[in-house]
């Protein structure tokens, strides 16, 4: 028998920051330059952009995360946002 878990924790479960991500939509040296790395990187390099960079950045994931009860194979500005206050310290 498989028991059922109800609750904010089930809503948004453990991330596996060591997963293979991108962060896509970011010009680097002129260039439209796909930042690929794990997801706590990317999120860390995401951090670091200014607001109009941050707006237009996507974040493609390997597999879905779930996020407040929802999944995401893909973020942008917002949802990066809520990723990133959930980095590890």
């Amino acid at each position: 028998m498989t028991e059922a878990i109800w609750g904010d924790a089930s809503k948004s479960p453990a991330i596996d920051w060591s997963m293979s991500a991108s962060l896509e939509n970011v010009v680097r040296s002129e260039q439209d330059i796909a930042e690929v790395s794990n997801l706590e990187a990317v999120v860390r390099e995401w951090l670091k952009l200014d607001p109009a960079h941050k707006a237009a950045a996507t974040l493609s994931v390997e597999r879905p995360i779930i996020l407040d009860g929802a999944s995401h194979d893909s973020l942008s500005a917002d949802g990066i946002a809520m990723l990133a206050e959930r980095l590890p310290a």
